[in-house]
């Protein structure tokens, strides 16, 4: 059957054709907020000022650490999930905290607590597995100053984690 010049809109192709893809706009349009509502972006910071100071302090945080030439070897044991910890320097606190932040998302990031049992040695347990790559932070405390070892690692299982290793970025122009 052929649609006429005289036969109804609704008859025709080309009405159906454009309503076709109106509808498929406004329903995946609909779809794109009703993701970004269920998904916010939690990584912007409005206040600028106060990460600014943040990020000072945290380089004095790092200094100390470096003044007190620390240096960790981190090894976490996929099966049980314990974390094994040998920290060398001039510092040795009953507990060091061990943070495993996923730069993307928080839901992912890990806190540790570590437990002085011998020497330089610190264990700890994790509830889960962490594997892929993450900023490694690492913080303790020496006559009441909080110092801080930070490193972006990759995290598999089977290979240490070194902290301390690497130049300290962004304190070039620190006195």
């Amino acid at each position: 059957m052929t649609a006429t010049a005289t036969s109804p809109w609704y008859k025709h192709l080309w009405p159906w054709i454009i309503i076709g893809i109106l509808t498929t706009s406004v329903c995946l349009s609909l779809t794109m907020v009703s993701i970004a509502v269920r998904n916010p972006d939690n990584l912007v910071n409005d206040n600028y000022y106060e990460a600014g100071k943040g990020i000072n302090r945290s380089l004095d945080r790092e200094m100390l650490a470096q003044a007190l030439n620390l240096r960790a070897s981190v090894h976490l044991d996929e099966l049980t999930g314990e974390v094994e910890l040998h920290l060398s320097g001039d510092s040795a606190p009953q507990r060091l905290e061990l943070n495993l932040i996923s730069p993307t998302q928080p839901d992912r990031d890990r806190k540790v607590k570590l437990l002085r049992v011998e020497g330089g040695r610190y264990v700890g347990q994790l509830d889960d597995k962490v594997e892929g790559r993450r900023f490694v932070e690492l913080l303790g405390s020496e006559q009441d100053q909080v110092w801080r070892l930070f490193e972006e690692e990759k995290v598999e299982h089977g290979v240490a984690l070194l902290l301390g290793d690497e130049a300290l970025q962004g304190a070039e122009h620190q006195p």
